[in-house]
């Protein structure tokens, strides 16, 4: 059987030379894709970190896990659902986490699902309590806990960052693995480009400020219903924020920051790179790339100004597109032989040019599909389809693979949507993505990007096809966890053809009716 190398990164959206990015340097990640299928419409279930990453890790919706914030364990709080790594580990995988992987503290029962998803304890890296700290050197020498926060890493405590030190764990347990010939799930979980944006001050060099525009929509829409707003609270609260003394809830902030801002994430994601580079060096080191498949994903996006918004926390593209990429030996590549060298480590300085992706889908696709997939690509039985109401059901999934949708050439796909006459049909057909995001109240609020479950009134549930993202606002009640859909709080629809920075907001102005009955449909 295959080993599985599984690389999740925290609020990166897809920012990426193989996603067609013409100003971010990310060869390492480029060169991953140009060996895999790559899908160009992965979504996110909610856009936020823990609800998403145990949705994913699951296999099941935020309506199932019940984790809307980051407050409870699903195995005592909705059912004792069987996890990704925990079904690879049944299965006679030896299964490791380096990292963040599942979020920690109670979501994940503070123990990041150890044992039942893991071999041995998770690997935190020791850095990581600093991430708050003032370790951010201001224009004035003092240090500031700040969002925009380039370092010198010698300076740093432990001369370290905790992606630094994940890198370091995840190779060290690449040689063990090699050594005791063992099959292993490895999931590695990188912080950056998460805020704060703090990472090694020489990636700054990679994109001069005169390089960086502003988003193509700095403003907040016109038709943009209040209860969709997300207020980017956990922003504000950085010291250099802070000091702009920005109003409450749509700002703006000022356009060089908002600049500083989308040039640090850019550097971030460099940085990234890197580790993910020296990862996937060491992987062809130990001579293991020729029988390890390798995913890359993202927990949500992260919105860069967009809307008039930043961080994550609502349901437009910005923060629900992830990346989605595979690499399976002989599958998205030709056979390999042992010790076959495919991922030389790439140097984003100097660097240049970049490499198409082996293969690449339009399809919509969920990252509540991840679980499926992975066992079919592992040679696993694919767990069950769950029934409608699945509390009870320990081992099942609401994903589907996408292992059908590997090898379809994109002629394929623009020739299915052809002879299409009976709507009914045809949307029944096409994939879709589904996400959510609960509010407090109808305007935007201290609260309205991470209310906790008690506090939670109304629930955005949308859709994305490759054509339009249609969102409801409904009343929801956390006390019974019901959406009822009659009372319509708000509502977008966007039509990505015309609109493909989900702007102009059409609700209003549409017949919805037949949208609506599918959704309820």
């Amino acid at each position: 059987g295959m080993n599985v190398l599984f690389i999740v990164v925290d609020d990166l959206r897809p920012v990426l030379g193989c996603y067609g990015d013409k100003l971010v340097k990310s060869p390492n990640i480029d060169q991953l894709a140009s060996q895999s299928i790559v899908f160009s419409n992965a979504y996110a279930q909610q856009a936020v970190c823990a609800p998403s990453r145990v949705s994913f890790l699951t296999g099941r919706r935020p309506d199932t896990t019940r984790l809307y914030d980051f407050y409870s364990y699903w195995r005592v709080h909705a059912g004792n659902y069987s996890t990704m790594p925990q079904y690879f580990k049944e299965n006679g995988y030896m299964t490791l986490s380096v990292g963040k992987v599942f979020h920690p503290g109670v979501s994940s029962n503070y123990s990041d699902d150890y044992p039942y998803s893991w071999s041995i304890p998770p690997f935190h890296p020791s850095a990581e309590k600093y991430e708050n700290y003032k370790t951010c050197r201001g224009k004035d020498g003092k240090l500031y806990a700040n969002l925009v926060c380039p370092v010198d890493v010698t300076e740093m405590p432990g001369g370290t960052l905790p992606d630094i030190q994940s890198t370091e764990e995840a190779i060290r347990l690449l040689n063990v693995m090699k050594t005791n010939r063992q099959k292993f799930f490895l999931a590695v979980g990188y912080h950056k480009p998460h805020i704060p944006l703090r990472y090694p001050q020489e990636f700054l060099k990679l994109y001069p400020l005169e390089n960086i525009t502003l988003a193509p929509d700095p403003w907040v829409p016109k038709k943009l219903p209040p209860v969709a707003y997300n207020p980017w609270m956990d922003i504000r609260q950085r010291d250099d924020v802070e000091a702009l003394n920005v109003s409450f809830p749509y700002g703006p902030l000022p356009d060089d920051f908002q600049r500083q801002i989308r040039q640090s994430y850019y550097a971030a994601v460099s940085y990234l790179d890197v580790q993910v580079g020296l990862l996937l060096n060491a992987l062809d080191n130990v001579g293991l790339s020729n029988n390890t498949i390798v995913v890359f994903t993202a927990d949500h996006g992260w919105s860069l100004g967009e809307h008039g918004e930043w961080a994550k926390y609502s349901n437009f593209d910005v923060a629900t597109r992830v990346p989605l990429m595979f690499y399976v030996p002989g599958m998205t590549t030709s056979p390999l032989s042992q010790g076959t060298r495919v991922f030389p480590y790439l140097d984003p300085f100097n660097h240049i040019g970049g490499s198409a992706p082996q293969g690449r889908s339009k399809r919509v696709v969920e990252l509540v599909s991840l679980f499926p997939t992975l066992a079919e690509l592992a040679g696993l039985q694919v767990p069950p389809v769950c029934p409608e109401a699945s509390f009870g059901v320990v081992l099942c999934t609401e994903g589907t693979s996408i292992v059908h949708y590997f090898n379809i050439t994109e002629e394929e796909v623009e020739e299915g949507q052809e002879g299409c006459d009976d709507t009914d049909r045809c949307f029944n057909e096409e994939p879709v993505a589904f996400s959510q995001y609960p509010r407090p109240a109808d305007a935007p609020q201290w609260n309205s990007d991470k209310p906790k479950l008690k506090d939670i009134r109304i629930m955005g549930y949308s859709i994305r096809t490759i054509d339009y993202r249609y969102t409801v606002w409904v009343q929801f009640d956390p006390n019974n966890f019901s959406a009822n859909f009659e009372d319509v709080h708000a509502g977008e629809l966007y039509m990505m053809e015309t609109d493909p920075n989900q702007d102009h907001n059409i609700y209003n102005n549409t017949l919805h009716g037949w949208f609506f009955k599918k959704i309820l449909g």
